[in-house]
């Protein structure tokens, strides 16, 4: 910033805002993936249906795979938006303390 470039804050305030959406959606996704996407072992047939118990097998592995996908995906885009939101904060601070030493700096100084 000291070279006369300049950040648009507004814009890491909307990246941020965006991610904090995506978050409450993914929040979303995994309540649904963990709550409403179960199925009885029943629901494969009865004991007679041999494969019946593997089915519910691999539905129950893949349930918990894509639960785990979604956990990993929430915590990529958090620790974005906490990154995002602290160079967002050291950028308003650089900011102020660029604005106060300009305006504290005597009359007739160079800047």
């Amino acid at each position: 910033m000291s070279d006369g470039m300049r950040v648009d804050l507004s814009a890491l305030d909307d990246v941020i805002r965006k991610l904090n959406g995506l978050l409450s959606d993914m929040d979303k996704a995994n309540t649904k993936a963990k709550y409403e996407t179960d199925i009885p072992s029943t629901a494969f047939g009865s004991m007679k249906f041999l494969e019946s118990n593997e089915l519910h097998s691999a539905h129950q592995d893949q349930k918990t795979r894509i639960e785990n996908i979604i956990k990993g995906l929430h915590g990529l885009i958090d620790d974005f938006s906490t990154s995002t939101s602290k160079v967002r904060d050291k950028y308003s601070n650089q900011e102020q303390a660029n604005t106060q030493g300009v305006s504290a700096a005597p009359e007739g100084a160079a800047n």
